[in-house]
């Protein structure tokens, strides 16, 4: 190594778990290369889908994130709705859908929130030490991921893995008494979701801005989480069943994760700042309120932002399952049912990381023959690795130890799905 030539080496990126490694290779004050080295082994849940029946895609898709499973779920049951010539969007049943769903966002987002990301605003390595020092806000996130819990038991059937989630509805439907029950816990997380937005417009953001394509669900009568169009604010606007057709994955040398990006475009961004910047306007009052007050526009472009775009969220999701609970009525049935036909499905909700997708063919008895499944993270990995190159390039006089946490910082900005896509460990950052 050469007196001039500076070399970082992080053997262990907290609060993402995994395995992988990042690499920066600087000449002078030219960034010349970045890299998310991904060397996970693959998890063959697709395989694992052929040959099983359509109806057992929801239980085996959860399996794959025990922090997002309503995700996958609810994503495998629009897409063989969607093959079974089933439509669900509106009524009770769609009502307890997004329910289900807002006890998710809200147990990812305070998890996200809290535990992993507010220790690197206020100079931590973990939550343990943060906690030490800030006990309240410990409270107040465990509170949240708590009520958010506390949805997905009572409409899911358990808090990890819901075993009430079937194609065409729910096995049973809850009480009015049962769903009541969650009135006190989601108020208070609402007012907390109100304070974790305050606090964190009080941060101190780096001064970096990413503008690629923003791609989100569009639902014309709320905001996106779990059915629409895919849309861009660049013009892409599609079916799900148009995802292969527009976006296609691809194989990098130094990764074993796929990228993404659109066809004849490039890379693009899903998340939760592709869905503010795409329906901010569609925020239920309590939310855009918050935002307003929080100083957010109507678009934001500082990845370093996304946890006070994450804390709207929060207010949204909590506001909008109080909302749902007080106009509830138990369908009746709990599900239609479906009949299988050969066919095609494909099905895409917004899950906290992002839009996920999911492409089923099935037989004329149901039985699975092929599956495609795309997470929010393996779409946003190109995005990423630009985002880190603008962080360097803005970052270049900061010391080693300073910039490998800016560095770690930027990625989990994005919030890297914990067991389902991008993982990392290793980071490396050549100066010459």
């Amino acid at each position: 190594m050469s007196a001039e030539e500076r070399v970082l080496r992080n053997d262990y990126l907290s609060r993402v778990e995994g395995e992988g490694a990042m690499y920066v290779r600087l000449t002078g004050r030219s960034v010349e290369e970045v890299k998310l080295r991904i060397y996970e082994p693959p998890r063959f849940f697709e395989a694992f889908l052929r040959g099983r029946g359509f109806t057992e895609a929801p239980d085996i898709t959860a399996r794959i994130c025990g922090i997002c499973p309503v995700a996958y779920q609810m994503s495998a049951v629009r897409a063989m709705e969607d093959a079974c010539g089933i439509r669900i969007d509106q009524g009770p049943v769609r009502q307890l859908r997004r329910l289900l769903y807002c006890g998710e966002w809200i147990e990812s987002h305070a998890l996200h929130v809290y535990l992993l990301h507010a220790p690197d605003f206020l100079g931590y390595p973990g939550f343990v030490e943060m906690a030490r020092d800030h006990p309240r806000l410990a409270e107040q996130g465990l509170q949240m991921k708590k009520a958010g819990n506390a949805v997905m038991a009572q409409v899911g059937g358990r808090e990890v893995h819901p075993v009430n989630v079937r194609v065409g509805g729910f096995y049973k439907a809850p009480r009015r008494s049962a769903l009541r029950e969650l009135i006190d816990p989601l108020e208070r997380a609402r007012e907390t979701a109100l304070a974790t937005v305050r606090w964190a417009a009080e941060l101190s953001f780096p001064d970096v801005e990413l503008t690629p394509e923003h791609v989100a669900l569009h639902d014309e009568d709320a905001y996106p989480i779990d059915l629409g169009r895919i849309v861009s604010d660049r013009g892409l606007d599609i079916p799900p069943a148009g995802f292969d057709e527009h976006i296609v994955e691809e194989q990098v040398e130094h990764s074993s994760a796929l990228h993404a990006r659109i066809r004849e475009r490039g890379s693009y961004l899903t998340g939760p700042l592709a869905r503010y910047n795409l329906a901010s306007s569609r925020l239920r009052p309590a939310a855009a309120e918050a935002a307003r007050d929080a100083g957010l526009g109507p678009h934001c472009a500082n990845p370093f932002q996304s946890i006070l775009v994450r804390a709207v969220e929060l207010v949204q999701a909590t506001d909008e399952a109080l909302a749902i609970i007080a106009d509830y009525e138990p369908p009746d049935p709990p599900a239609a049912r479906p009949q299988p036909r050969r066919g095609v499905g494909h099905g895409a909700t917004e899950a906290p990381r992002g839009l996920l997708y999911h492409r089923y063919e099935i037989d004329d008895d149901g039985t699975i023959l092929d599956a495609r499944i795309v997470p929010p993270t393996s779409q946003n990995q190109r995005v990423i690795e630009e985002d880190l190159r603008a962080v360097v390039e803005r970052s270049l006089d900061l010391d080693d130890e300073a910039l490998a946490l800016r560095c770690e910082q930027a990625i989990r900005n994005h919030d890297p799905c914990i067991s389902c896509a991008t993982h990392f460990l290793t980071l490396t950052v050549e100066r010459g």
